[in-house]
């Protein structure tokens, strides 16, 4: 079963959180700047919510480089995906890394790391929080002696205090990160920067804007698209964006998390994710679909997929509510739907049935799910096939008949694309937060998402606020 339930995603909160920024290593994005003489070189606690994308690579969160001998990071490491720290100065090290491993691809993780350099108790010198939660279980640990100096606070002027990468521009992250805070000088709890829902018990941010932030201390909401790097701490850090755009400002957030693709649930692991796991290019070889991170058994549902490239065959896009454990692509099996680009045929249940028009590179297919009435729609740039009505309720005006999700094997249909043939093909999924430009703009009824065509009335995004009231 690929479905992940979104942990760390609530409905309704206190407080909002409405923007994080997406991060593509392979575009080396990452945010830099210098520092100064820390209010503390021995106190300081990071705040970060992240949510990842790739999986087994080492992915450099925060960096703080002053030469070979004096350096510090906060990562995750590529051998395990555990979180881990480390900080040399000089002859003297620190390190802390968890025995615990970071691999859900669809949840919004709160990460604290608490340094406190003078107390007595060196396990009280380093502390990792998660989502509220202090981690006790640690691969190796070196707390080092009390008052030492880690590199982590040491002033760096040449820009290489970094959030997502290392130094050399090796190590980037692909992910979402929301709320990145550093106070600096002091060593804080969990509690300064979240707190457990009263009625899901889920951990949830809180409002920080009120914290002491200290000399070096920062606040990146990611809210001003032109000036991605704005520090609101009032200290005026501000970071230096590289490689970052406002496209890349989302509404991905640990307060309403959005579905993206899959890469869990890639059965010959050949196709590969990107931007966020958004773009999705399949192998040359292997056809096997890719579904969401989310799947739905009731409500109205809109989305975009824009084929961007591909080297021959078709490409396929669609619904998939079965487990592909063949090398068999979207639509063989019989609870599976998709929309053929080279045909404009649907395939189902290893049948092609005469449908709308053929569709190429640079075209976005809208696609409108209706799980109230079983009925599937497809558009092309805007134009409904088969003369269909997504809002023709029961009568499924120009409709693809599904099968009802209780009758699937797993209850839930999820968004899914594939190829057909030997060819590469490069897809941009658009849940509500495109990875491409868009020339108009579009949300749901509920005022969610950012899409190229008006999903049509009552069709809502896949994200967790609508599906806590229509999923």
């Amino acid at each position: 079963m690929p479905l992940i339930i979104p942990s760390n995603s609530i409905s309704a909160v206190g407080y909002e959180v409405d923007n994080s920024l997406r991060f593509n290593d392979g575009s080396s994005d990452y945010l830099s700047r210098t520092t100064s003489t820390p209010t503390s070189d021995k106190i300081g606690t990071y705040s970060f919510w992240f949510k990842r994308s790739h999986l087994g690579t080492t992915q450099n969160i925060f960096n703080n480089y002053i030469d070979a001998s004096n350096y510090a990071f906060l990562r995750f490491d590529g051998s395990a995906d555990r979180l881990e720290f480390f900080s040399l100065n000089g002859a003297d090290d620190l390190s802390l890394r968890t025995a615990r491993v970071f691999r859900d691809v669809s949840a919004w993780y709160h990460i604290v790391f608490r340094v406190d350099m003078t107390q007595s108790t060196s396990s009280n010198r380093l502390k990792f929080y998660v989502n509220g939660v202090e981690e006790t279980s640690f691969t190796s640990t070196n707390y080092g002696v009390q008052n030492e100096v880690p590199s982590l606070f040491e002033a760096s002027a040449s820009g290489n205090n970094r959030i997502g990468t290392d130094e050399t521009s090796t190590y980037h992250i692909d992910g979402y990160i929301a709320e990145a805070v550093y106070c600096d000088g002091q060593a804080l709890d969990p509690t300064s920067f979240g707190e457990f829902d009263e009625d899901s018990s889920i951990w949830k941010p809180i409002d920080v804007s009120g914290l002491t932030f200290g000399t070096n201390g920062f606040y990146l909401d990611f809210e001003n698209s032109g000036s991605l790097g704005n520090d609101k701490s009032g200290n005026g850090n501000n970071f230096t964006v590289n490689n970052l755009t406002s496209i890349d400002q989302t509404t991905d957030t640990p307060t309403n998390n959005f579905a993206t693709w899959n890469p869990l649930d890639n059965y010959y692991g050949e196709g590969t994710t990107s931007e966020g796991n958004i773009r999705y290019t399949t192998g040359s070889t292997n056809q096997a679909p890719i579904p969401a991170t989310i799947g739905v058994s009731s409500g109205k549902w809109y989305w975009e997929v824009k084929f961007v490239s591909d080297t021959g065959g078709y490409a396929m896009i669609g619904v998939a509510s079965s487990q592909t454990t063949a090398n068999n692509e979207l639509g063989h099996n019989s609870t599976d739907y998709a929309y053929v680009s080279g045909t404009g045929q649907y395939r189902n249940n290893d049948g092609y049935t005469s449908y709308g028009n053929t569709y190429s590179t640079g075209d976005i297919i809208g696609v409108a799910l209706d799980l109230d009435n079983n009925a599937l729609y497809f558009s092309k740039n805007g134009t409904w096939q088969n003369s269909g009505d997504p809002e023709s309720g029961a009568s499924k005006t120009g409709a693809i008949s599904i099968t009802a999700p209780s009758s699937t094997n797993y209850g839930v249909y999820l968004p899914a694309l594939s190829d057909f043939g030997s060819n590469t093909v490069v897809f941009d999924g658009n849940f509500g937060n495109p990875p491409f430009t868009i020339s108009s703009g579009n949300s749901d009824g509920n005022g969610y998402g950012l899409f190229e065509y008006q999903p049509p009335s009552g069709y809502l995004a896949l994200c967790t606020k609508n599906l806590a009231t229509d999923g």
